[in-house]
C-alpha cells in the first residue's frame, strides 16, 4: 500500500517510528515532513498529506500533531478526504469500516508509542466493505459535492 505520512514538530518522533512500522509491513511510504522537532505549523503538513490522498498518489494518509484534531480539520477541507482523529483501535477500525476514512490523524500527546502502533495497524487492517456503510459514505460524498466550487 502507498501511504502518505506527515507531522508537525510535536508528532515528528512518532512519525519516524510509524514509518519504521509501515516499512516493516511492506508498505511504500512517502514522507511529507516535517524533518525535525523545530516548531512548524501543522496545517502545512496535513494539507500535503491530504492532497496526496485526494490525488490518489497515496491510498491512505497518516498525520501526527499534538492532539490530532487540527490536522483532521485541515485534511477534511480537501475534497475526497475523510480524515478521522483516532485515539483507540476501536475508533480506527470503525473509522475505516463504517466511515471510509482514508486519512488517520493521531495526537502525540494522547497515546503511548505502543498504542499508536496498534491504532495504525488497526486502521490499515480495516476496510469499508458493507453495503449499508458504503451507502452512508456516498451520502457524505454527495454533501461534499454540494459545496464544491
Amino acid at each position: 500500500m502507498k501511504i502518505a505520512i506527515g507531522s508537525d514538530h510535536a508528532g515528528f518522533q512518532y512519525k519516524e517510528k510509524i514509518k519504521e512500522l509501515l516499512r516493516s509491513l511492506g508498505h511504500e511510504v512517502h514522507d511529507f515532513g516535517t524533518n525535525s522537532t523545530d516548531a512548524v505549523d501543522y496545517p502545512d503538513y496535513a494539507h500535503a498529506v491530504a492532497r496526496a490522498v485526494a490525488d490518489r498518489s497515496a491510498e491512505v494518509g497518516i498525520i501526527i500533531d499534538g492532539a490530532g484534531i487540527g490536522s483532521a480539520m485541515t485534511a477534511n477541507k480537501v475534497p475526497g478526504v475523510r480524515a478521522a482523529a483516532c485515539y483507540s483501535t476501536a475508533l480506527a477500525k470503525n473509522s475505516r469500516e463504517h466511515n471510509g476514512a482514508n486519512v488517520l490523524t493521531l495526537g502525540s500527546g494522547q497515546n503511548s508509542p505502543a498504542e499508536i502502533k496498534d491504532i495504525v495497524t488497526a486502521f490499515l487492517g480495516a476496510e469499508l466493505t458493507e453495503a449499508r456503510h458504503k451507502k452512508r459514505v456516498a451520502k457524505i460524498d454527495n454533501i461534499e459535492m454540494q459545496y464544491k466550487r
